[in-house]
Order: structure tokens, then sequence, then C-alpha cells
């Protein structure tokens, strides 16, 4: 049996990936009317929950914020972490909030998102002209069950593919 080498895997996985992206039906509420994809990238990590004691005064699990490395072809290209933020290794950054919600595929599955950008920095790079991230193919993430110390602190590992949108 014949090997296939390892960059052969990778640029197949990374194909793999857009593709994917590109052929999901995006939900009408993360739809963003007039702009078109200028970048998807894969992220691998977690979400990260806090027990807190919510407005009745019992202790439940909160998200925190996500940790994420974002992935193009096969290698590590960014980050995604508190704000929601997106890093580039390129220097540009962009903050986001969550003007639209879909459900995951299961009941494990964080929701997808679309997320309106808030927030520019780092100066010119491949997102500084992004107008909107959508948060799509989620996979895990999704914490239940009580919590019994507060400020208690628990991740769920998650995938999901973020795509970011300019003005056509």
């Amino acid at each position: 049996m014949r090997e296939i080498p390892t960059l052969s895997l990778l640029l197949l996985g990374a194909l793999t990936v857009q593709a994917r992206a590109a052929e999901t039906a995006i939900p009408d509420a993360l739809i963003a009317a007039g702009e078109k994809p200028a970048l998807t990238l894969h992220a691998e990590g977690a979400q990260v929950y806090e027990c807190k004691t919510d407005k009745d005064g019992k202790l439940a699990w909160g998200f925190r914020e996500p940790i994420a490395t974002l992935v193009e072809d096969g290698k590590t290209v960014g980050r995604h972490y508190a704000g929601p933020s997106w890093e580039h290794q390129d220097g540009s950054i962009v903050g986001g909030r969550v003007v639209g919600t879909a459900v995951g595929a299961t009941d494990n599955d964080i929701p997808w998102l679309k997320l309106a950008v808030v927030s520019h920095r780092g100066g010119k790079g491949v997102l500084s002209e992004v107008t909107t991230v959508q948060r799509i193919n989620t996979a895990g993430g999704k914490l239940e069950g009580a919590c019994d110390t507060a400020g208690q602190l628990r991740s769920v590992a998650y995938a999901a593919d973020y795509v970011f949108l300019r003005k056509e």
C-alpha cells in the first residue's frame, strides 16, 4: 500500500475545511446581505465557563471566554480570545458583538453566530476590512450541569469555522 505524503494530507484537510464552509447553508439569522467572504479560518480550542451566582442566588455555569487557535491550510495563522476578538498573524485584529444566532447541529454544539465587527486594531492586514464574522459548523463547546463552587472554571473543547466577511 502506498503512503500519502503528510503535506498532501494537510492540503486535503485545508481544502475540505474551505469546501465545507463554502457548501454550508447559512441560516437566515446569520446572512450578511451585501457582504462577501474575505477569509475562512478553522478554529480548534475551548469554551471556558465560570461557576457564578445567578440572579436567583443559585450557582450556575456562565460563559467566560473562548480560547482557540485559528488554522488555514494546516498552519496556525492566528488566535481567538475574549472580547470576542480574532487576531491574525499579520497583526490585524477585529472585535465583534453578537447580532444573530442559530442552533448548532447537536445538543452538545455551541450556537452558530453572526457578529458585527465593532473594532479594528493592529493596522492594515487581512482582517482590516472585515465587517462581519460568522461562526458556523460548530462541534462541541457546550457545558451543562450544576457547579458547586463559585469561581470554579471548566473548559470544553470545541471546533468551528469562522467566515470573515467584508462589504462588496
